[in-house]
C-alpha cells in the first residue's frame, strides 16, 4: 500500500483499524515491518508521513450509532514521529434521555496543508468551513 501510495500517484485509499489516529500510524508502522522485516522504523515513518495526507477515523458510540470521530492531517515529521493535526473532532458531551450520544462535531480552526492541493485540483471549499461546529 505504501508503495504504490508514494509513487507519485494521487487519489489512494485504504482502511487501518486503530483506536486513534496516533494508533492508526502505530498500526501502519507494525504492518509494513512485518511485511518488510529490513526496513528500519525511520525509514517506515517517512514512507507513512509521505504517502497519507489525512486520517479519518470513525467509532461506534455507546448508542451504537456510527461517527466520525476524527480528521486529522499527517503534516509531517519532527525528528524520527510522525506529526499529526486534527482539523475536525467529535466531542461526545453525554446521553439524552432517550439513550443517544448528544455532543458537536468541530472543526479545529486549523487550514490543512493539503488545502492547496485541493484548489490545485479544482477542488473549492467555503472559506467558514474549518471553523463549523454542528450539534449531534
Amino acid at each position: 500500500m505504501l508503495q504504490a501510495m508514494n509513487t507519485g500517484h494521487d487519489g489512494s485509499l485504504t482502511t487501518v483499524h486503530a483506536n486513534s489516529p496516533r494508533d492508526a500510524i502505530s498500526r501502519m508502522e507494525v504492518m509494513v515491518s512485518m511485511a518488510a522485516a529490513n526496513m528500519q522504523l525511520i525509514s517506515i515513518r517517512q514512507q507513512i508521513s509521505s504517502a497519507v495526507d489525512v486520517l479519518i477515523q470513525t467509532m461506534r458510540l455507546s448508542d451504537g450509532s456510527r461517527r466520525v470521530m476524527n480528521v486529522t492531517e499527517v503534516t509531517g515529521m519532527e525528528g524520527d514521529i510522525v506529526t499529526l493535526q486534527d482539523i475536525f473532532v467529535c466531542e461526545k458531551r453525554g446521553l439524552s434521555a432517550e439513550g443517544k450520544v448528544i455532543g458537536r462535531f468541530a472543526a479545529t480552526g486549523i487550514r490543512p496543508k493539503f488545502y492547496e492541493k485541493l484548489l490545485a485540483a479544482g477542488i473549492r471549499l467555503r472559506p467558514d468551513l474549518f471553523d463549523e461546529v454542528m450539534e449531534i
